[in-house]
């Protein structure tokens, strides 16, 4: 997929859609936000964050709206294109140039960069912050207070790697070869993958 370095750019190719987004762009720009190209496609912000993306497919264009999940949607027109994926980003199709109401568009983009400005907007999910311990290395661990006290001194991503190492093996016999190569890089403080890190 072409990355464009203008808006200008990536309308002029657009040749379904060139008329519709057009539109789209004079109706963002009647607004405060600002115009700039964000992987490889317009994107208009507001004070740095991202408000609205506009994008084109084969059988339709559209604006994303980055936190539209916050917008009421009076036209029930906003979908979540990723279910599952996307918690806060709603796109809004359109088929065709008659389908664009400019007062309802601007409406809505209205209402995004009000959103902004009173800071609503779907945090990302922290990383799990728990590890889960096989049974081996657990029994490791509680073998002696010297190896819990080590591994208590691990960031939690260590003490994750740690784990994964050992429960990713298949064979029995691996899981005790893999216990035994850590046993003393626990005690001595170096994480799993510490050498790679340099």
């Amino acid at each position: 997929m072409k990355r464009f370095t203008s808006v200008d750019e990536f309308i002029e190719v657009q040749s379904n859609w060139k008329a519709p987004l057009e539109l789209l762009r004079e109706i963002l720009l009647e607004t405060e936000l600002e115009e700039t190209v964000k992987w490889g496609f317009p994107c208009y912000t507001w004070m740095n964050k991202n408000v609205v993306g506009l994008g084109s497919f084969k059988s339709y264009c559209g604006l994303w709206f980055f936190q539209g999940v916050f917008l009421q949607d009076p036209a029930r027109v906003l979908i979540n294109a990723q279910d599952g994926k996307t918690k806060g980003m709603r796109q809004w199709r359109f088929a065709n140039m008659e389908e664009i109401d400019r007062d309802l568009v601007k409406s809505y983009i209205e209402e995004a960069i009000q959103n902004q400005k009173d800071g609503k907007e779907v945090k990302a999910a922290s990383p799990k912050k728990t590890v889960d311990i096989p049974a081996e290395l657990a029994e490791v661990l509680a073998s002696s207070p010297d190896y819990q006290e080590a591994f208590d001194k691990f960031t939690t991503g260590k003490q994750r790697e740690f784990a994964e190492y050992v429960s990713t093996a298949k064979r029995e016999a691996t899981k005790l070869s893999r216990l035994e190569k850590i046993k003393p890089m626990i005690l001595e403080g170096v994480g799993l993958n510490d050498r790679y890190r340099k």
